[in-house]
């Protein structure tokens, strides 16, 4: 993540925050990620794939988070930023029990199915590049609606990884593709997480600095 996306300033984000058209954006990405994760999850367990059940996970989170977001839309800068850090933790919990997932399936051994993995995955991708592109805009806001852009985001590319492992697994006829690309996904989680709850603490620092002496 660039530096620049953390220099902002309060203000200009609460009036992009409290704008219908966020508004409605954020109940189009909840529903569309909601039904994804009914999907995938389906989808995960019947082909075996350890990326595939990531990503719906992640759908599922994501459609708590979008959740979440709407309900302190309205409020100050003090009460997203603290929502900010609840989101963030669930990226890292997330990223860590994919981890812990691809590490167990490594172990236990077995091949996933190649053809659910991509066909589903192009179906997600089609869904969350529509979503971010919609949530582009306001990549750059507060800790709370950059929360809400890296999920969309780190989603896209997350199915896109999903076909490439279904193509992996295709060729090699090896779970480790798709393997491969659950830690990727993790990694990514973790990292995403990371930097956004550095940045919902700097914001919440700032909210409650004493006032300077006159």
């Amino acid at each position: 993540m660039s530096a620049q996306c953390c220099n902002h300033t309060p203000e200009p984000s609460a009036a992009q925050a409290n704008s219908p058209r966020y508004r409605r954006i954020l109940w189009i990405a909840l529903v569309v990620n909601f039904a994804m994760f009914g999907i995938e999850i389906g989808a995960g367990f019947q082909s075996g794939s350890v990326s595939l059940l990531a990503d719906a996970i992640d759908f599922f989170g994501d459609a708590a988070n979008y959740g979440v977001t709407l309900a302190v839309l309205s409020m100050g800068l003090a009460w997203r930023a603290r929502a900010a850090l609840l989101k963030a933790a669930s990226m890292l919990g997330f990223g860590v029990f994919v981890l812990g997932r691809a590490a167990w399936v490594a172990m236990q051994g077995g091949t996933p199915e190649a053809l659910t993995m991509g066909s589903i995955g192009l179906l997600g991708l089609i869904a969350n590049v529509a979503v971010a592109a919609m949530l582009y805009a306001y990549r750059e806001g507060d800790a709370n609606m950059r929360s809400v852009w890296l999920c969309s985001r780190n989603d896209a590319i997350g199915n896109l990884a999903v076909m490439l492992a279904a193509l992996g697994v295709f060729g090699t006829g090896s779970a480790w593709p798709d393997l491969s690309v659950a830690a990727v996904m993790g990694s990514m989680a973790i990292w995403g997480g990371w930097s956004v709850m550095q940045q919902a603490r700097r914001e919440l620092q700032t909210t409650y600095l004493p006032p300077t002496a006159s």
